[in-house]
């Protein structure tokens, strides 16, 4: 929903069977208000009861940042004590958790600074582009913050123990191509070929038949144990739902005939 008479919004709009959602608050390199937390998972939540989106793409605003944290500046009234400090983690968890238990895929595009909650957001997509000249930092360790255990539990998942050391306790900054390396994204592209590489890679993803892609990542979820992920028997009926779809028999009938199949996630 955009907001533009606040200093930054959440914007997101349908492109086809794409939805892609936008933080704007390029003033701030797209830092997050808490507000903007809670419009993201409202938006991605949305998004699982309307059949016309296929995929959900996470951008930020302009070439200079994804998301480079929280809003820092309004800490001292939303985030101010014990209280605050848990509405303020339940609000960022539940706009993360939201984009891993989507029944969409997701994508993050990280152009610019992604620092912070940034990379936390950027981690709960299921896949993660970036240019080489993209900025990576942990930086909890210089502002004194603490770190939720789900929030730490999916830098584990995606990259390992010893890689979410790394980036916590150094607080360095990494580029897009070393970003790429550890797997915290899974590839990274010159910036100027960037743009046309991310969109045919968006296209390919959203062509794809989605109830195929809805048993994956239930699939994955579960291997995972994540909260609220199906049982082994609830993927395993997801995985016979595909055999027994309108799409397994178009993509049969079009690798037949040679041409692109159309799927209509039925």
């Amino acid at each position: 929903m955009q907001q533009e008479n606040q200093p930054g919004y959440i914007k997101s709009e349908l492109d086809g069977s794409t939805l892609r959602i936008t933080i704007c608050n390029s003033r701030r390199y797209n830092a997050m208000s808490l507000a903007m937390w809670q419009d993201l998972g409202r938006v991605v939540n949305e998004a699982q009861t309307n059949d016309d989106v296929r995929l959900i793409v996470l951008s930020g605003e302009g070439n200079k940042a994804f998301m480079s944290g929280a809003d820092i500046t309004e800490f001292k009234d939303k985030r101010n004590d014990r209280e605050q400090a848990q509405f303020y983690a339940d609000s960022v968890n539940l706009a993360q958790s939201s984009l891993r238990s989507s029944q969409k895929p997701t994508v993050a595009v990280v152009k610019g600074i992604c620092m912070g909650g940034g990379m936390g957001l950027a981690l709960s997509c299921d896949l993660r582009y970036c240019t080489e000249s993209a900025r990576f930092r942990m930086p909890a360790g210089k502002l004194g913050l603490g770190y939720a255990l789900d929030g730490i539990k999916r830098f584990v998942d995606v990259m390992g123990a010893a890689r979410t050391y790394e980036l916590f306790l150094t607080a360095r900054i990494l580029n897009g191509t070393e970003a790429a390396r550890i797997g915290l994204v899974n590839q990274s592209f010159a910036d100027d070929l960037f743009d046309h590489a991310v969109e045919s890679r968006i296209a390919d993803i959203a062509g794809h038949a989605p109830l195929t892609m809805q048993s994956v990542k239930n699939g994955v979820r579960c291997l995972l144990q994540e909260d609220n992920a199906p049982t082994p028997e609830q993927v395993a009926e997801m995985v016979i739902a595909c055999f027994e779809s309108e799409d397994y028999k178009e993509g049969r009938q079009a690798f037949k005939e040679k041409r692109q199949p159309v799927f209509t996630g039925r």
